[in-house]
């Protein structure tokens, strides 16, 4: 070649290069099974050598930008915690590119190589989804110690006591890799399995009527397993939780097995009383009681074992349950008294025990079709058997004047059927689902007089329900339908009641990782067995109980307004809520033949303003975490012969600190009543403190429930026109109970991706009414 040509080949060369112009490359990262875009996604671009260029983080909306990239072929290397790493071969032209929509699979090897510096967490139209951090992981020792270090709004937790509930009592549903399991399996939860918790705090239409529902996504041993061991007792007292897990792994299936067993036994537990009586002829009477130490022991124990096969297509899981609950003593005694004539004493004893057994059988089945399309078929069959007793006995100076002795024993078979079809595709998700409960009562009532019923109660569900995304604006919309249908024998007595319940939820993405939502929804609540039963039962010598079998079903219609604010260490959560509920059954009492009568009824209207605010601050230096809650409840009952109003102030805050092996926590909690017709239900007003030291597999804690105080004490109020009463129940030792918590987990084997349940259903109600203070 002349040596002019080679001159200007270089020198084209180096002209294109001058003036070639750098691309921008767009794209958007989703989650494989759900469609849903992916938060905290790195973007890496490498050389085909693996020589790193640039690399970028994708949004809130999983989107990301890559500016300034040169012409040439490259390698792009996407991963997130949790998922599949993907490697795209990508050779870029001379103008700006948009990929196609990059999917991720859920992680199926090991992640104990990575770490997590700090608590990730994104905000989804019905969920958040958090990666716990390394520090919150090594401060943890099972899955619901976990959430006191995650400090999430809506969420009362007590690691303690290993137990987890909401404001008010909600229902609160619990999953593993989307499978129902119960608050047990939580518990043996070793943390370092778990990549993800899904905290779904606004939770569609196939949850039913749960309020939240907490989905721990874990890792899955391909062969090996695991065993867990925790045991937590208090050294002064008789109080303990134990508890045993373990499971085997054998390719696609796996076997596991839970073992509890609490137990309580209280020397000095008393309540203090003062009830207000009106009569037909406008007298009045006030009773006081006196409360002296009572004994109270409990025992409850459950044992699950569990079969599960999951390959790509198919997923099919086996549940075998049990709980029992053996309360020999619940025993209250003390003087009553009218303060007009104190020396006017009579001595009075309220004697209860109880026992219970619920086995319970859970199968489940998904199937993953093509293009998006998931099939769920659930079953879940349940009996409940209880027995109750009470003696109830006034006596002055020797001589019984009042003798109450009552028994009652409940059969309940009860059987839930559900089938649910979704299909996704893009930033979209249709579900439709069919739910049908069936339920068999037979209780018997011995109280002087020997009582039967038997009714069987159903309800039918059918909905649908479309999510999906316009731009910043996340949109849900359900409708569904159900059917309500009661029978009892012997009376005819019954109903059949359809109700249509509607729901939509927006919510709007603000700048940077904040957010606005507004939710509004329409649910139907049935009367409990219990209260349907047409059993009269005496509590004392002035007070009787008595259901209604004419209940009816009622709707409730709710709307919420969230705000959530998220920057640097700062995380706000502001709430408010709105309920109404017209014709509530709600309790009432009555005057019949100088005898007030206890009972329930559909009353006009029940409604609830209520408003939270929680701050969350941390972690500080990965040390220090702390949040507060504060809030106010606002209720208004008004009934068929009543109108009650009540305002309820409340108040809680938890911190957590780590550093090395050490582990620091407290809580604090004050009283978060619910008044419901005219009953107050005080909330529980504690505090406690723990410190721990964990080594490798091996942890140890020490900790004290109620150490600034003598005493515990929870308050229940009646604003009844006939029989008002406050109430006063104390445990002595629980105040200043020192226990002592061992953990050791073991673990071994590899892991591979588990596969999603979707459907959670339980039968928990026994159906049988009890009489008592």
């Amino acid at each position: 070649m002349r040596p002019y040509l080679i001159i200007v080949i270089l020198l084209g060369g180096i002209i294109q290069n001058i003036f070639a112009q750098n691309v921008r490359i767009r794209g958007i990262v989703r989650d494989a099974n759900r469609q849903e875009p992916l938060e905290f996604v790195h973007i890496v671009l490498q050389r085909p050598d693996s020589v790193f260029v640039t690399g970028v983080t994708s949004d809130a909306e999983g989107r990301f930008v890559i500016n300034n990239v040169a012409p040439g072929d490259y390698l792009l290397a996407v991963s997130g915690l949790g998922y599949k790493n993907r490697y795209l071969p990508l050779k870029t032209p001379d103008k700006d590119i948009t990929l196609e929509t990059i999917l991720l699979e859920d992680e199926s090897v090991s992640l104990e190589n990575v770490t997590v510096s700090a608590s990730n967490l994104s905000s989804r139209i019905d969920r958040k989804i958090i990666y716990p951090s390394e520090r919150q992981v090594n401060a943890s020792t099972n899955g619901v110690d976990l959430l006191q270090q995650l400090m999430l709004p809506k969420l009362i937790v007590n690691p303690l006591f290993n137990e987890v509930s909401l404001p008010g009592g909600g229902e609160l549903q619990y999953r593993i890799n989307g499978v129902k399991v119960e608050v047990q399996d939580i518990i043996a939860l070793q943390p370092a399995e778990i990549i993800r918790l899904e905290f779904h705090d606004n939770p569609g239409l196939r949850y039913g009527n749960a309020e939240v529902v907490l989905d721990y996504i874990v890792r899955r041993p391909e062969t090996g397993g695991s065993v867990g061991v925790n045991l937590e007792n208090s050294p002064v007292i008789a109080w303990g939780n134990n508890r045993l897990n373990a499971k085997v792994n054998h390719k696609k299936s796996e076997f596991g097995v839970n073992y509890g067993v609490s137990h309580r036994d209280f020397y000095k537990m008393w309540r203090d009383n003062e009830e207000t009586f009106t009569f037909a002829d406008g007298s009045s009477s006030i009773r006081k009681e006196a409360g002296e130490p009572g004994h109270g022991e409990m025992y409850w124990q459950w044992l699950n074992g569990t079969y599960s096969y999951q390959d790509e297509q198919e997923m099919f899981s086996a549940t075998a349950r049990y709980y029992g609950n053996n309360t020999p003593h619940f025993d209250y005694k003390g003087s009553l008294y009218n303060p007009d004539n104190p020396a006017n004493v009579v001595y009075m004893i309220d004697r209860s025990a109880s026992k219970a057994h619920r086995p319970a059988l859970d199968l489940y089945y998904q199937h993953n079709l093509k293009n998006g399309q998931t099939l769920v078929l659930n079953a879940v069959g349940t009996y409940n058997y209880t027995d109750n007793t009470r003696l109830y006995r006034e006596s002055r100076e020797g001589i019984v004047q009042t003798d109450i002795n009552s028994f009652a024993t409940g059969k309940k078979y009860s059987f839930i059927g559900e089938g649910i079809y979704e299909k996704a595709w893009g930033a979209n998700r249709l579900s439709a689902g069919l739910r049908h409960t069936q339920a068999f009562s037979d209780n018997n009532y011995k109280n002087g007089v020997t009582y039967t019923t038997e009714m069987s109660q159903s309800e039918t569900f059918a909905y649908t329900e479309l999510k999906g995304k316009a731009e910043k604006l996340d949109y849900t919309a359900g409708a569904g339908v159900a059917r309500s249908y009661l029978e009892q024998e012997g009376d005819g007595k019954g109903y059949q009641y359809y109700t249509f319940n509607p729901r939509f939820v927006l919510q709007y993405a603000l700048s940077g990782r904040s957010s606005i939502r507004l939710k509004a929804d329409i649910s139907n609540a049935s009367p409990s067995l219990s209260n349907l039963s047409d059993v009269e039962q005496s509590i004392d010598s002035l007070q009787i109980q008595r259901g209604n079998p004419d209940l009816t079903p009622f709707l409730r219609y709710r709307t919420e307004l969230t705000c959530e604010i998220q920057k640097g260490l700062f995380y706000g959560n502001l709430w408010g809520a709105y309920e109404y509920h017209p014709k509530a059954i709600m309790d009432e009492k009555r005057l019949v033949n100088d005898r007030i009568v206890q009972t329930w009824d559909n009353q006009q209207d029940w409604q609830r303003a209520a408003s939270r605010l929680m701050l969350r601050i941390g972690p500080v230096k990965d040390i220090l975490q702390l949040s507060v809650t504060g809030g106010v409840n606002h209720y208004v009952s008004n009934g068929n012969t009543y109108h009650h109003t009540y305002t309820n102030w409340f108040m809680n805050g938890d911190i957590s600190a780590t550093y090395r092996h050490f582990t620091l926590g407290a809580g604090l909690a004050t009283n978060w009543n619910w008044f419901y017709g005219e009953t107050m239900d005080g909330g529980e007003n504690l505090h406690f403190a723990t410190i721990g030291y964990k080594y490798k597999t091996l942890s140890v804690a020490l900790g004290m429930f109620m150490p600034f105080a003598d005493n515990y004490k929870q308050d229940t109020e009646n604003r009844s026109q006939y029989a008002s009463y406050h109430r006063s129940n104390y445990i002595n030792e629980s105040s200043r109970m020192l226990f002592v918590r061992l953990t050791w987990n073991f673990s071994f084997g590899r892991t591979f991706n588990a596969g999603e349940k979707r459907l959670n259903n339980t039968d928990e109600d026994s159906g049988v009414m009890n009489a008592g203070k």
